[in-house]
């Protein structure tokens, strides 16, 4: 039986952390796991009373914020599982939601990284991932199969390859990290999952979704649904993911693209809902990627050449 280590980070949410942990140890059947939980530099530490509370788990601290990436990073750098399952504190477990993802990792060695489905937990009959559709590098969009969408079984046929895992909860073989490197800190926060799934297909694995395996997401418990940090990362690493992921040839479609199109029509809809704050931090985001690298080596991490666009 292969060693899966659970792994989540905590940032100022200590009541969904434990939500999660109780979920797991409430519905959990599979029994060579272990569970480590990542303080991310919230406020107040947590780790004292929580050590007392759940003595199985390994809690880890961290006095700053390394963002989604590097908090999770700091996990990986310590499990010994065989798999590694990263999932977000604001989700809560099914049955049998880990034996379901370990199988598709047994039984498909080509598969580097799993996503389950996932589902509303205010609204559990409402799906909110069911894979992504492949990458138009040209514009950086694609899209979310099912969102919004009744779960009516409609999309269980898609189990297989999908275009990307979803950040909320993914289960990824430890030979693919050792291959493709970790999670790229350099995102912080967004579209770090989508470029660690296009390092783990150059590493030679496949990315896949299982959608018998189910797990519930609240979604945008740490930064809202509609705020300046969000949107600001969300414009911050789409260009990102393109400089980094992406040929000249697409990279010189793209900039024009995302600066006569895209950044005059998102600056309307913010003058529209009178989001002003919203139109310095896009104009941030552009200019962050006009004067910053795209690479990091947080934490000692080596991003080799090999993983890196040419």
């Amino acid at each position: 039986m292969k060693k899966v280590s659970v792994i989540t980070v905590n940032y100022n949410q200590p009541a969904a952390t434990e939500a999660l942990l109780e979920s797991i140890f409430n519905t959990n059947t599979y029994f060579s796991m272990e569970i480590i939980v990542v303080d991310n530099g919230s406020t107040v530490d947590p780790l004292h009373p929580w050590k007392i509370k759940y003595p199985a788990v390994n809690f880890i601290r961290s006095e700053t914020n390394l963002g989604f990436a590097g908090g999770n990073n700091l996990g990986i750098r310590e499990a010994i599982g065989d798999y590694i399952f990263l999932v977000n504190n604001d989700t809560e477990f099914t049955e049998e939601l880990i034996d379901k993802l370990v199988e598709t990792l047994d039984s498909n060695p080509e598969v580097g990284i799993v996503s389950p489905k996932i589902r509303y937990f205010d609204r559990p009959d409402i799906l909110q991932y069911a894979g992504y559709t492949k990458m138009n590098y040209y514009t950086a969009s694609n899209t979310c199969v099912g969102e919004f969408e009744k779960d009516n079984g409609q999309y269980d046929n898609l189990t297989g390859e999908t275009g990307y895992a979803h950040g909320a909860a993914m289960m990824i073989t430890k030979e693919a990290i050792k291959a493709a490197g970790p999670l790229p800190d350099v995102y912080f926060l967004y579209y770090e999952e989508m470029d660690w799934c296009e390092q783990i297909r150059k590493a030679g694995f496949t990315v896949w979704v299982n959608m018998q395996a189910v797990i519930y997401h609240k979604e945008s418990i740490s930064v809202g649904a509609k705020s300046a940090m969000k949107e600001y990362f969300m414009n911050r690493n789409r260009i990102l993911f393109v400089r980094r992921n992406c040929s000249l040839k697409v990279r010189m479609a793209f900039w024009p693209y995302f600066l006569f199109l895209v950044a005059p029509r998102n600056t309307l809809h913010y003058i529209r809902d009178r989001q002003w704050k919203f139109i310095a931090v896009l104009f941030k985001a552009i200019i962050w990627n006009m004067t910053n690298t795209i690479y990091s080596t947080r934490l000692g991490w080596d991003l080799s050449k090999k993983n890196k666009p040419q």
